[in-house]
């Protein structure tokens, strides 16, 4: 399964910051039930590229698994001998987006400005994350739509509820990075099932 295929099936992707390799696979499990296909494992969490590993071989053909905070060449390097796919990061850096393209990974820069933005795809990238988008709102994807090339998606990470979704996705928002709704250290199984439950059926209503 491709990033592609995944978001078309749920445009949620899971940021399980703070994931521990001993838990990744019950968590993971837990969201591939209850319908979601990408998950990242921000590097800055416990032994992050463990998880990753782990998920990769667990998850193979099944689920897109990736890295979040994704800052260096060198990141992407790991992430690739990891078994990564996606390359997630904060910001709009020319050089770790063109390292992932040239690994075959997909990379999701990090940008708020037009001028990140065109920035991200001259270095290859064709997946943007509008970040943090609780600063900004569905207009402001709607005004890029006009001007960015058709088949470059726009993510919306930050700030994205069951209630505004629809607002985001009529606007032009191709899926959602979510984070603390759907995971958070301490969080028991049965709460992340419920919440991803409840993002995923918010999913589905919004693209009717």
């Amino acid at each position: 399964m491709n990033l592609d295929q995944a978001l078309k099936h749920c445009g949620i992707i899971a940021i399980l910051r703070g994931i521990t390799p001993s838990e990744v696979l019950a968590v993971t499990q837990t969201l591939y039930d209850a319908g979601v296909r990408i998950v990242e494992v921000p590097l800055n969490s416990p032994e992050p590229f463990a998880s990753i590993a782990m998920l990769a071989k667990s998850f193979s053909h099944k689920m897109v698994v990736g890295a979040g905070t994704v800052l260096s060449e060198q990141d992407v390097n790991l992430l690739k001998e990891h078994g990564g796919q996606i390359s997630v990061s904060p910001d709009c850096n020319p050089a770790t987006i063109a390292r992932a393209v040239a690994l075959g990974l997909d990379p999701l820069p990090g940008v708020f400005t037009p001028t990140e933005a065109f920035a991200a795809l001259r270095a290859g990238a064709k997946h943007l994350k509008l970040f943090p988008a609780e600063a900004a709102s569905p207009l402001t994807i709607k005004a890029w739509k006009a001007v960015l090339p058709k088949p470059v998606q726009v993510h919306a990470v930050g700030g994205v509820t069951p209630e505004n979704m629809k607002d985001w996705l009529t606007a032009g928002a191709s899926g959602f990075g979510i984070g603390s709704a759907l995971y958070k250290q301490g969080m028991s199984l049965s709460e992340i099932s419920e919440s991803a439950h409840t993002l995923v059926s918010a999913w589905k209503r919004a693209k009717e």
